[in-house]
């Protein structure tokens, strides 16, 4: 059965299907322009837009990476991402991931409504004043990410200061690429898995209006997706299985990473921003547990937690210079964020091909 479009404030998605942002470079403007352009809400990532074009938006580099935040969060980078992405899809709805934790979040918000994002999505925090950022652009619509009932309450409450509510809610459960929501211990627990934590979300959504849930972290095939429609929710996002397409910004490295990866190679890690992050274990782990890994500078100031450099030196490594090096494919040094189904990743199709098998199912051609 086809799919029903997704309706989010004012703007319809053809298919309920919203491919995760994925940073540094990982989803930009090929394959955020090319899900939208076959029907989903293609989504860029915020992240590390001073690398883009090989740095050429970054004004100041040094030791050959974007100094400071707004280098690193390069606003032109990020118009320019936009506008190729539009080259792709044209007017069809298109997203911009915000991460609540980076320094300058209120800039990047404003930037990427400059830039043209129909949707912004934002999660690592509880984004308790993101409509104060997007005043100016009405049309824009606001997605947070939260894990609990409880996070969605408190937005909901804070946001009515600001006359607002969020025009939809992606709950992201605890199997998921890159940072956690949740404790590391959290995450192997039954009542923190995405199928329990959902039913709380939408009786909370009751409470507030019609605020479209959509489900994240884990979902890999249209059984998961049907699955989770039939259970109250207005759409899926997925993120991991379009690293697998021709389309995905990554490296050709990068992507073989995935494709080589076994199931017990995926774990959960520390990471500077405070929160347990999934990836793919590679010779990285091995030097930081080795006391080997590159040394830590804090160019970029990426995140506030990480308190310019402070719990990168407690973990052993900086993450914006190794999700940098994943980005340009540097199997030694990068940091491969991936979902926990990344395993299953076996050969890369187009993102028109995966988005038939997830309405029509795997074997379709």
């Amino acid at each position: 059965m086809a799919f029903k479009p997704l309706r989010i404030g004012k703007h319809t998605i053809q298919k309920p299907i919203i491919q995760g942002g994925m940073g540094v470079g990982v989803s930009w403007d090929k394959l955020a322009g090319s899900v939208s352009k076959e029907g989903g809400l293609g989504v860029v990532s915020s992240v590390g837009t001073g690398y883009y074009e090989n740095k050429k938006f970054a004004h100041k580099l040094v030791q050959g990476r974007p100094y400071k935040e707004q280098n690193f969060y390069s606003k032109e980078g990020l118009i320019e991402i936009f506008k190729n992405a539009r080259k792709i899809c044209g007017d069809k709805p298109l997203a911009s991931n915000v991460l609540y934790a980076i320094n300058d979040y209120g800039r990047v918000v404003r930037d990427s409504c400059e830039a043209g994002a129909d949707m912004i999505i934002t999660g690592a925090g509880i984004p308790t004043n993101m409509p104060e950022f997007t005043a100016d652009f009405p049309d824009v619509a606001l997605i947070p990410i939260v894990s609990s009932a409880r996070a969605l309450k408190l937005i909901c409450k804070k946001w009515k200061r600001y006359d607002k509510l969020p025009d939809a809610i992606i709950v992201e459960g605890p199997l998921s690429g890159g940072h956690q929501g949740f404790t590391y211990e959290q995450c192997f627990m039954q009542e923190y898995q995405l199928e329990n934590i959902i039913p709380p979300i939408l009786e909370e959504t009751k409470k507030w209006g019609d605020i479209p849930v959509i489900a994240a972290g884990g979902i890999w095939d249209k059984q998961d997706i049907d699955r989770f429609l039939d259970m109250g929710c207005a759409g899926v996002q997925m993120a991991t299985r379009f690293i697998g397409t021709f389309e995905c910004d990554a490296h050709e490295d990068f992507k073989k990473v995935l494709l080589n990866s076994k199931q017990e190679d995926i774990q959960l890690f520390k990471s500077p921003v405070g929160l347990p992050a999934r990836g793919v274990k590679t010779n990285l782990q091995k030097m930081i547990e080795e006391h080997k890994a590159p040394k830590i500078a804090c160019i970029s100031n990426c995140v506030v937690p990480c308190k310019s450099g402070e719990e990168a030196r407690a973990v052993g490594y900086c993450i914006a210079d190794r999700l940098s090096d994943a980005y340009y494919g540097q199997t030694e040094t990068g940091l491969f964020f991936t979902g926990s189904n990344g395993y299953k990743l076996d050969k890369l199709i187009t993102v028109k091909e995966l988005m038939k098998k997830l309405e029509y199912g795997e074997d379709y051609h």
